[in-house]
Protein backbone atom coordinates (compact mmCIF):
# COMPACT_ATOMS: atom_id res chain seq x y z
CA UNK A 1 0.00 0.00 0.00
CA UNK A 2 2.04 3.04 -1.02
CA UNK A 3 -0.83 5.95 -0.50
CA UNK A 4 -0.53 7.75 2.82
CA UNK A 5 -3.15 7.42 5.45
CA UNK A 6 -4.31 10.84 4.19
CA UNK A 7 -4.71 10.69 0.77
CA UNK A 8 -6.97 7.05 1.90
CA UNK A 9 -9.58 9.51 4.06
CA UNK A 10 -9.65 12.24 1.52
CA UNK A 11 -10.55 10.00 -1.11
CA UNK A 12 -13.23 8.03 1.07
CA UNK A 13 -14.80 11.13 2.12
CA UNK A 14 -15.41 12.29 -1.21
CA UNK A 15 -16.40 9.07 -2.55
CA UNK A 16 -18.79 8.56 -0.19
CA UNK A 17 -20.13 12.15 0.31
CA UNK A 18 -21.17 11.61 -3.99
CA UNK A 19 -21.75 7.58 -3.61
CA UNK A 20 -24.32 8.63 -0.78
CA UNK A 21 -26.29 11.53 -2.49
CA UNK A 22 -26.84 9.40 -5.54
CA UNK A 23 -26.95 5.93 -4.10
CA UNK A 24 -24.42 3.84 -6.03
CA UNK A 25 -21.96 3.73 -2.88
CA UNK A 26 -18.81 5.39 -2.86
CA UNK A 27 -16.68 1.75 -3.10
CA UNK A 28 -17.99 2.35 -6.51
CA UNK A 29 -15.98 5.63 -7.18
CA UNK A 30 -13.35 4.81 -4.57
CA UNK A 31 -11.91 1.17 -5.70
CA UNK A 32 -11.23 2.34 -9.19
CA UNK A 33 -9.56 5.15 -8.48
CA UNK A 34 -7.38 3.46 -6.05
CA UNK A 35 -6.47 0.94 -8.81
CA UNK A 36 -5.41 3.46 -11.24
CA UNK A 37 -3.25 4.77 -8.57
CA UNK A 38 -1.47 1.62 -8.27
CA UNK A 39 -3.03 -0.62 -5.13
CA UNK A 40 -3.91 -3.64 -5.54
CA UNK A 41 -6.86 -5.20 -6.16
CA UNK A 42 -6.28 -7.64 -2.74
CA UNK A 43 -5.62 -3.84 -0.90
CA UNK A 44 -8.37 -2.10 -2.60
CA UNK A 45 -11.71 -4.04 -1.96
CA UNK A 46 -11.54 -4.45 1.89
CA UNK A 47 -10.97 -0.34 1.70
CA UNK A 48 -13.91 -0.04 -0.61
CA UNK A 49 -15.97 -2.65 1.40
CA UNK A 50 -15.42 -0.65 4.65
CA UNK A 51 -16.61 2.52 3.06
CA UNK A 52 -19.58 1.69 1.92
CA UNK A 53 -20.36 -0.11 5.21
CA UNK A 54 -19.33 2.99 6.82
CA UNK A 55 -21.22 5.40 4.94
CA UNK A 56 -24.12 3.31 4.60
CA UNK A 57 -24.44 3.67 8.68
CA UNK A 58 -24.05 7.32 8.24
CA UNK A 59 -26.33 8.35 5.80
CA UNK A 60 -29.37 6.15 7.56
CA UNK A 61 -30.42 7.81 10.29
CA UNK A 62 -31.21 10.79 8.27
CA UNK A 63 -32.71 8.93 5.60
CA UNK A 64 -35.19 7.12 7.89
CA UNK A 65 -35.98 9.87 9.51
CA UNK A 66 -37.47 11.50 5.93
CA UNK A 67 -39.32 8.36 5.61
CA UNK A 68 -36.90 7.37 1.99
CA UNK A 69 -35.80 3.73 3.32
CA UNK A 70 -38.42 0.85 2.45
CA UNK A 71 -36.74 -2.04 5.30
CA UNK A 72 -38.91 -4.74 3.47
CA UNK A 73 -37.44 -3.87 -0.13
CA UNK A 74 -33.90 -3.47 1.34
CA UNK A 75 -33.76 -6.61 2.90
CA UNK A 76 -35.21 -8.44 -0.11
CA UNK A 77 -32.83 -7.02 -2.03
CA UNK A 78 -30.12 -7.99 0.03
CA UNK A 79 -30.96 -12.26 0.79
CA UNK A 80 -29.78 -12.39 -3.07
CA UNK A 81 -26.96 -10.05 -2.76
CA UNK A 82 -25.42 -11.20 0.42
CA UNK A 83 -25.09 -14.69 -0.98
CA UNK A 84 -23.56 -13.34 -4.52
CA UNK A 85 -20.96 -10.97 -2.38
CA UNK A 86 -20.05 -14.26 -0.59
CA UNK A 87 -19.68 -16.34 -3.75
CA UNK A 88 -17.62 -13.31 -5.37
CA UNK A 89 -15.29 -13.12 -2.18
CA UNK A 90 -14.20 -16.41 -2.12
CA UNK A 91 -13.15 -16.52 -6.09
CA UNK A 92 -11.66 -12.94 -5.48
CA UNK A 93 -8.20 -14.12 -5.51
CA UNK A 94 -8.85 -15.93 -8.66
CA UNK A 95 -9.25 -13.05 -10.74
CA UNK A 96 -7.23 -11.20 -12.42
CA UNK A 97 -6.78 -7.21 -12.14
CA UNK A 98 -7.34 -6.78 -16.03
CA UNK A 99 -10.44 -8.87 -15.96
CA UNK A 100 -11.79 -7.27 -12.93
CA UNK A 101 -11.24 -3.97 -14.02
CA UNK A 102 -13.27 -4.76 -17.40
CA UNK A 103 -16.15 -6.36 -15.28
CA UNK A 104 -16.46 -3.46 -13.51
CA UNK A 105 -16.57 -1.30 -16.41
CA UNK A 106 -19.55 -3.11 -17.97
CA UNK A 107 -21.13 -3.07 -14.83
CA UNK A 108 -20.55 0.80 -14.75
CA UNK A 109 -21.82 1.37 -18.00
CA UNK A 110 -25.34 -1.13 -17.97
CA UNK A 111 -25.63 0.65 -14.56
CA UNK A 112 -25.27 4.68 -16.78
CA UNK A 113 -27.80 3.20 -19.85
CA UNK A 114 -30.64 2.39 -17.00
CA UNK A 115 -29.88 5.50 -15.14
CA UNK A 116 -30.80 7.74 -18.49
CA UNK A 117 -32.66 5.25 -20.16
CA UNK A 118 -36.01 6.85 -18.84
CA UNK A 119 -37.36 10.34 -19.44
CA UNK A 120 -39.21 12.32 -16.93
CA UNK A 121 -40.24 11.22 -13.02
CA UNK A 122 -42.47 7.64 -13.10
CA UNK A 123 -43.80 8.17 -9.90
CA UNK A 124 -45.58 11.35 -9.88
CA UNK A 125 -47.88 12.84 -6.33
CA UNK A 126 -51.73 11.64 -5.68
CA UNK A 127 -53.99 13.96 -4.74
CA UNK A 128 -55.65 11.32 -2.63
CA UNK A 129 -52.89 11.69 -0.42
CA UNK A 130 -53.08 14.85 2.04
CA UNK A 131 -49.72 16.93 2.83
CA UNK A 132 -50.18 15.88 6.63
CA UNK A 133 -49.50 11.97 6.12
CA UNK A 134 -46.50 10.29 7.22
CA UNK A 135 -43.54 9.13 4.38
CA UNK A 136 -42.46 5.92 4.89
CA UNK A 137 -43.11 2.03 3.75
CA UNK A 138 -46.81 0.20 3.97
CA UNK A 139 -46.23 -1.98 6.81
CA UNK A 140 -46.85 -5.57 4.99
CA UNK A 141 -46.17 -4.68 1.71
CA UNK A 142 -43.82 -4.23 -0.71
CA UNK A 143 -45.22 -0.21 -1.17
CA UNK A 144 -45.17 2.71 0.60
CA UNK A 145 -44.95 7.09 0.17
CA UNK A 146 -42.50 9.37 0.20
CA UNK A 147 -42.61 13.27 0.28
CA UNK A 148 -41.46 15.37 -3.10
CA UNK A 149 -41.67 18.78 -3.35
CA UNK A 150 -44.21 18.95 -0.29
CA UNK A 151 -46.44 16.33 -1.83
CA UNK A 152 -47.00 12.78 -1.23
CA UNK A 153 -46.13 10.16 -3.70
CA UNK A 154 -47.18 6.52 -3.60
CA UNK A 155 -45.02 4.09 -4.79
CA UNK A 156 -45.38 -0.04 -5.01
CA UNK A 157 -42.43 -2.65 -5.96
CA UNK A 158 -43.10 -4.21 -9.39
CA UNK A 159 -41.58 -7.58 -10.92
CA UNK A 160 -39.58 -8.49 -7.88
CA UNK A 161 -38.29 -12.04 -9.15
CA UNK A 162 -36.34 -9.88 -11.99
CA UNK A 163 -34.89 -7.05 -8.89
CA UNK A 164 -33.58 -10.32 -7.52
CA UNK A 165 -31.89 -12.14 -10.34
CA UNK A 166 -30.28 -8.06 -10.44
CA UNK A 167 -29.33 -8.15 -7.07
CA UNK A 168 -27.72 -11.60 -7.31
CA UNK A 169 -25.50 -10.22 -9.63
CA UNK A 170 -24.97 -7.12 -8.17
CA UNK A 171 -23.99 -9.18 -4.64
CA UNK A 172 -21.24 -11.13 -6.95
CA UNK A 173 -19.35 -7.78 -8.44
CA UNK A 174 -19.48 -6.42 -4.90
CA UNK A 175 -17.68 -9.29 -3.12
CA UNK A 176 -15.37 -9.89 -6.41
CA UNK A 177 -14.79 -6.39 -6.33
CA UNK A 178 -15.51 -4.46 -3.40
CA UNK A 179 -17.18 -1.79 -4.93
CA UNK A 180 -20.81 -2.19 -2.54
CA UNK A 181 -22.88 -2.86 -6.14
CA UNK A 182 -25.18 0.37 -5.61
CA UNK A 183 -24.59 1.30 -9.12
CA UNK A 184 -26.66 -1.77 -9.81
CA UNK A 185 -28.80 -2.38 -6.51
CA UNK A 186 -30.23 1.33 -7.45
CA UNK A 187 -30.96 1.20 -10.83
CA UNK A 188 -32.42 -1.73 -10.48
CA UNK A 189 -34.55 -0.87 -7.59
CA UNK A 190 -35.64 1.72 -9.95
CA UNK A 191 -35.93 0.70 -13.46
CA UNK A 192 -36.79 -2.99 -12.67
CA UNK A 193 -38.57 -2.57 -9.55
CA UNK A 194 -40.44 0.69 -10.36
CA UNK A 195 -39.23 2.05 -6.64
CA UNK A 196 -38.75 6.00 -7.17
CA UNK A 197 -35.49 7.11 -7.43
CA UNK A 198 -34.74 8.99 -4.34
CA UNK A 199 -36.49 6.49 -2.47
CA UNK A 200 -34.21 3.65 -4.42
CA UNK A 201 -31.30 5.64 -3.27
CA UNK A 202 -31.88 5.57 0.05
CA UNK A 203 -33.09 2.15 0.92
CA UNK A 204 -29.55 0.66 -1.73
CA UNK A 205 -27.63 3.33 0.63
CA UNK A 206 -29.07 2.10 3.84
CA UNK A 207 -28.75 -1.69 3.03
CA UNK A 208 -25.50 -1.71 1.47
CA UNK A 209 -23.37 -1.92 4.65
CA UNK A 210 -25.41 -5.70 4.89
CA UNK A 211 -23.80 -7.08 1.65
CA UNK A 212 -20.64 -5.07 1.86
CA UNK A 213 -19.88 -6.73 5.54
CA UNK A 214 -20.73 -10.40 4.14
CA UNK A 215 -17.81 -9.87 1.43
CA UNK A 216 -15.42 -7.93 4.10
CA UNK A 217 -15.67 -10.77 6.67
CA UNK A 218 -13.94 -12.79 4.05
CA UNK A 219 -11.24 -10.29 3.58
CA UNK A 220 -10.66 -10.27 6.96
CA UNK A 221 -10.31 -13.66 7.71
CA UNK A 222 -7.54 -14.15 5.03
CA UNK A 223 -5.58 -11.31 6.57
CA UNK A 224 -6.12 -8.37 3.58
CA UNK A 225 -6.91 -5.72 5.49
CA UNK A 226 -4.63 -3.19 7.23
CA UNK A 227 -6.00 -2.04 10.49
CA UNK A 228 -4.52 1.60 10.25
CA UNK A 229 -5.74 1.94 6.33
CA UNK A 230 -9.22 0.52 7.50
CA UNK A 231 -9.28 3.45 10.56
CA UNK A 232 -8.41 6.33 7.95
CA UNK A 233 -10.69 4.78 5.28
CA UNK A 234 -13.24 4.16 8.22
CA UNK A 235 -13.04 8.05 9.10
CA UNK A 236 -13.44 9.53 5.98
CA UNK A 237 -16.54 7.28 5.26
CA UNK A 238 -18.65 8.69 8.37
CA UNK A 239 -18.28 11.73 7.34
CA UNK A 240 -18.75 11.58 3.41
CA UNK A 241 -21.74 9.73 4.37
CA UNK A 242 -23.26 12.52 6.79
CA UNK A 243 -22.56 15.28 4.17
CA UNK A 244 -24.13 12.86 1.10
CA UNK A 245 -27.67 12.34 3.00
CA UNK A 246 -27.93 15.76 3.66
CA UNK A 247 -27.36 16.79 0.14
CA UNK A 248 -29.45 14.13 -1.40
CA UNK A 249 -32.54 15.77 0.79
CA UNK A 250 -33.57 18.58 -1.42
CA UNK A 251 -31.72 16.73 -5.10
CA UNK A 252 -34.39 16.67 -7.39
CA UNK A 253 -34.98 12.70 -8.77
CA UNK A 254 -34.29 13.90 -12.80
CA UNK A 255 -30.70 15.16 -11.58
CA UNK A 256 -29.99 12.34 -9.69
CA UNK A 257 -30.13 10.23 -12.30
CA UNK A 258 -27.86 12.69 -14.42
CA UNK A 259 -25.50 12.78 -12.19
CA UNK A 260 -25.03 8.64 -11.48
CA UNK A 261 -24.88 8.04 -14.80
CA UNK A 262 -22.07 10.82 -15.81
CA UNK A 263 -20.75 9.28 -12.61
CA UNK A 264 -20.38 5.66 -13.97
CA UNK A 265 -19.73 6.16 -18.14
CA UNK A 266 -16.13 7.96 -16.37
CA UNK A 267 -15.82 5.07 -14.07
CA UNK A 268 -16.09 3.04 -17.21
CA UNK A 269 -13.80 4.88 -19.25
CA UNK A 270 -11.60 5.15 -16.03
CA UNK A 271 -11.44 1.60 -15.51
CA UNK A 272 -11.40 0.27 -19.61
CA UNK A 273 -8.37 2.66 -20.49
CA UNK A 274 -6.10 0.51 -17.77
CA UNK A 275 -7.37 -2.55 -18.74
CA UNK A 276 -6.19 -2.22 -22.50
Amino acid sequence: MTLSLYVVAALTLISSLIGSVVGIGGATLLVPVLLALGVSPVDAAPIGLISVGASSLAAGARQLDEGRVHHRIGLTFELAASAGAAAGALVSSSVGEDVMALVLAVAALVGAVAAVARKGVRNLPSGTFGAEEVPGEWPGTLGGQYVLDGRVVPYHAERVPAGLVAALAAGVVSGLSGVGAGFLKSPAMSEIMRIPVKVAAATTTFTLGITATTGLLVYLLRGDLDPEVGSAALAGALIGGILGARLQTGASPLLLRRITAAILVAIAVLLIGRAL
